[in-house]
């Protein structure tokens, strides 16, 4: 009976023994094929008509003889998996960045305007990124088109019952220990009432070294350490250009990714998250050309990454999504039915953005005439009046009379200081809060492009989800947008 017991405890001993040493085998493997090297790219605003109005466009600059031959994928549209998430969190079906990038950096869902804590706005979530730092020693980099402190880069380092509570998520920025901010200048750097130590300050007083001009960026180097690069030319908000409106000098998102490899390259890993911000800007705005011109943009910087990841192929994986829909964007406009021209939108040399600085305050101070305002409109979008079409120096998008007086109407409001800030639910719907006239150049010129828009808001749309490199396979299939968390959790092993 004891010989029995003996050897069932020794045949227990073996399969436990068996079952541990299998378990930790399972185990070593899955740390040793854990990605080294992971970028996260977000398009804020960005889902399937925002990249495939930017690949219809491209594919149709190329056509001829009216022969439609599709569109040219964008880098990442040609990953190996492409799954899709969905975008809804516990307010509504059509969420902000704010709950949206908590979603995907933490797991967990909250409402419209909260940064990484619950509903009840008590209990702080940890992120992906500070998981992968505190727990792998990974360095981090954080890179966006616009403001460092807005709510999706905030996402991945902040804690915050409100978006909106811009000096505190500064604080935060610089307590995450990051090593690599590069982006669109801080909001309220002095806080709310401008009675708090510039935020600068507090960076170089956390060990940050502080950058704000080309010539001191392009000088920065991994011995620097911790960095945040602040844009040295800033446009509307003061985030980074649009990519339409981007002068050669300036830095492009793509270099903001290349500088920030440089820095945070190293042996035990990194995290990288790129944010195209103005996408979402520019769908608010129904600015189709700002939009293609943005997501184009963020494609440049994926490029960069799998150039990197071509070095580095069995070590890094990249991903691409977006946050939520903006805009209700849709290839298809009921005035040209079936066909589009997306070619049209070559056109436009300017965003609306710049053209309310540069062009708009300038007619209202001079008392400018419509008949010369349309000079302009002409130049930068192609958009020609009837009786000036024949003497036009370039082809153009001759107007019909009823465009014209939508233009001409729409032109007056601006003049007379008439912003379309929702005085009446009609005007909301023609203009939303955006410039009377500026707007109606986007609607004309996107409808003569066969494109349309159905809102100045975010939209319940899910997002795509790319992959290439070591885990793509997890990302497969249709899935809740805070599964991207925890797909990475599981490829990195974090807690």
């Amino acid at each position: 009976m004891n010989k029995k017991i003996v050897s069932f405890v020794l045949l227990a001993c073996m399969v436990i023994c068996a079952f541990v040493t299998s378990f930790s085998g399972v185990f070593a493997q899955n740390e040793a094929s854990a990605p080294k090297y992971i970028f996260l790219f977000v398009g804020d605003g960005m889902s399937y008509p925002q990249f495939q109005t930017a690949s219809d466009y491209l594919g149709q600059l190329q056509e001829s003889d009216d022969i439609l031959s599709g569109g040219i994928p964008l880098s990442f549209m040609e990953f190996p998996i492409a799954g899709s998430a969905t975008t809804f969190d516990s307010t509504s079906f059509a969420p902000d960045s704010a709950s949206t990038a908590t979603s995907f950096a933490t797991g967990h869902k909250t409402y419209s305007g909260i940064i990484n804590m619950d509903e009840s706005k008590t209990i702080p979530y940890e992120t992906i990124a500070e998981k992968l730092k505190k727990q792998l020693n990974y360095k981090v980099g954080i890179i966006t088109s616009v403001n460092l402190n807005h709510a999706t880069p905030a996402a991945f380092y902040a804690h915050q019952p409100s978006r909106g509570n811009y000096y505190e998520i500064g604080e935060e920025l610089v307590a995450s220990g990051f090593e690599f901010f590069g982006g669109g200048a801080m909001i309220s750097p002095t806080g709310k009432e401008k009675d708090k130590k510039d935020i600068y300050e507090v960076m170089v007083e956390g060990g940050y070294k502080v950058v704000k001009t080309y010539a001191e960026a392009n000088a920065v180097t991994a011995a620097d350490e911790k960095v945040v690069i602040i844009g040295e030319t800033l446009a509307d908000s003061n985030a980074l250009s649009y990519e339409l409106d981007r002068a050669e000098n300036e830095w492009s998102l793509a270099d903001y990714v290349r500088k920030g490899i440089e820095v945070i390259n190293n042996e035990t890993g990194f995290f990288m998250m790129v944010e195209g911000g103005k996408i979402d800007w520019a769908c608010h705005a129904n600015d189709a050309g700002a939009t293609i011109g943005d997501t184009i943009a963020l494609d440049d910087a994926v490029k960069v990454a799998s150039e990197f990841a071509a070095q580095h192929p069995e070590d890094t994986l990249i991903l691409v999504t977006g946050d939520h829909e903006t805009g209700g964007l849709s290839i298809g406009f009921a005035g040209t039915r079936y066909d589009t021209y997306l070619q049209n939108l070559a056109s436009q040399k300017i965003t609306y953005a710049r053209y309310d600085v540069d062009y708009v305050e300038k007619y209202i101070e001079n008392k400018t005439s419509f008949d010369e305002a349309m000079v302009d409109v002409a130049e930068l979008f192609g958009l020609t009046l009837p009786a000036n079409a024949a003497s036009a120096a370039q082809p153009t998008l001759v107007l019909t009379n009823s465009e014209v007086a939508d233009l001409e109407n729409a032109f007056n409001l601006s003049i007379n200081g008439g912003t379309g800030d929702r005085k009446s639910y009609q005007e909301y719907l023609m203009y939303g809060g955006y410039e009377p006239f500026s707007i109606t150049i986007n609607h004309i010129l996107n409808n003569k492009s066969g494109l349309s828009f159905t809102s100045y808001s975010h939209t319940g749309l899910p997002v795509a989800v790319f992959a290439q490199g070591n885990g793509e396979d997890l990302f497969k299939g249709y899935y809740d947008n805070t599964d991207i968390y925890f797909k990475l959790a599981e490829l990195t092993g974090v807690n």
